[in-house]
């Protein structure tokens, strides 16, 4: 239980600050720190929008189109698998990547409509001159909440600043999928099933959520 609360609320963190610390401006923010704001204020005008949280289908689309420019996607698939990656075949690593980016827009989405409260305090970042990769540290505030670390791995793509993992009060996300993946591949037999079986799982998610 511990696990996949620690996994919901670092995806919900990761949603690119949905109101940003209110002492902070997007041109005091360093690059990689503007990287996790940009969509911030498109967020914001969307979640005070009633009849908008209650389609799932369209803030699923919404939450895609801001979170994927931001989100190293393909990285972060490398990372899960770990080991099983490399020894995947072509087909398979797309179907993986497709799968589980599915996978974490669904619930980047159930979070988005769920938690309304949040703002972002980030922290002073610490990046030499030249640096391709940097950790990105926030605080995530509520009222009456201790605050929670949140900090984003983040490097250089393209030129693009992008997130490819998080860390809740120093839990690693790409670290608790990793030990979940590799779980059901040894208990399904192959990663190829385990793919099926969250393919499985999104198509029957995204249908429910459709119908509801």
């Amino acid at each position: 239980m511990k696990v996949k609360h620690i996994t919901l609320f670092g995806l919900f963190a990761i949603l690119l600050a949905l109101v940003p610390f209110a002492s902070v401006t997007a041109a005091e923010l360093a690059a990689p720190q503007q990287a996790i704001a940009e969509a911030s204020d498109q967020l914001q005008q969307k979640m005070q929008d009633k009849n908008f949280v209650k389609d799932f289908s369209q803030v699923t689309a919404f939450v895609n189109t801001a979170i994927y420019p931001h989100t190293d996607f393909d990285k972060i698939s490398a990372l899960v698998l770990g080991k099983l990656w490399k020894t995947a075949t072509p087909e398979e690593q797309e179907r993986f990547k497709h799968e589980f980016q599915i996978l974490l827009i669904r619930t980047y989405s159930r979070a988005f409509v769920e938690f309304k409260e949040w703002s972002v305090h980030y922290l002073p970042l610490e990046m030499e001159a030249g640096a391709t990769k940097v950790i990105v540290k926030t605080e995530v505030l509520q009222p009456g909440i201790h605050p929670i670390g949140v900090d984003y791995r983040m490097a250089l793509s393209d030129g693009e600043w992008k997130a490819y993992d998080i860390m809740i009060e120093g839990v690693s996300l790409v670290t608790n999928y990793r030990s979940t993946f590799s779980n059901e591949v040894e208990t399904k037999g192959s990663l190829s099933a385990v793919i099926d079986g969250l393919a499985k799982r999104n198509a029957e998610a995204l249908t429910t959520a459709k119908n509801s």
